[in-house]
């Protein structure tokens, strides 16, 4: 599965970004889940990884995320990165620590860490070229593609490397 994911669109998702994509942050901590310590530990043996989330209006379709599912990151019209999920899984109380939101804020209830993590800068219109996409879509928010798009970008991916 591929999915769209915005992180690089606002200042409070670039902030977010600088805190746990530019960079792979501890993640053993007391705030997680012993099932789910030991499966990042598996993913991540050096104790560290990217980050990433979504809020909990997208807790239905977050579940269904798995490892070696592929994300890409968008922002300002552009691909901005993709990477490999590694682990999802959902801990708001873990999210609040990784990203600290401002108060009032919504915070991100899935967290998933990413794996083969590569930036990018990939004009939006790229992906608008491929089959089945609509020039002039933005990506706003969290979007699911169906298997003939995530094959069509992936495709694209691979001619981009």
């Amino acid at each position: 599965m591929l999915f769209i994911q915005p992180s690089y669109g606002t200042p409070e998702a670039r902030r977010y970004g600088r805190t746990t994509l530019d960079r792979a942050v501890p993640f053993r901590d007391d705030l997680l889940d012993p099932d789910d310590l030991a499966r990042l530990i598996a993913l991540h043996p050096d104790g560290r990884a990217r980050f990433w989330g979504a809020t909990e209006k997208h807790d239905k379709r977050m579940a269904t995320v798995g490892t070696g599912d592929v994300v890409l990151l968008t922002g300002g019209k552009h691909v901005r990165a993709t990477a490999e999920v590694g682990h999802s899984f959902r801990n708001p109380a873990f999210a609040r620590r990784l990203w600290n939101p401002d108060p009032g804020k919504c915070v991100w209830s899935n967290v998933y860490s990413l794996r083969r993590y590569r930036t990018l800068a990939l004009p939006y219109e790229a992906i608008w070229a491929l089959p089945g996409f609509t020039a002039g879509d933005n990506f706003m928010g969290l979007r699911f593609l169906d298997e003939a798009r995530s094959a069509a970008v992936l495709d694209l991916l691979r001619s981009a490397h």
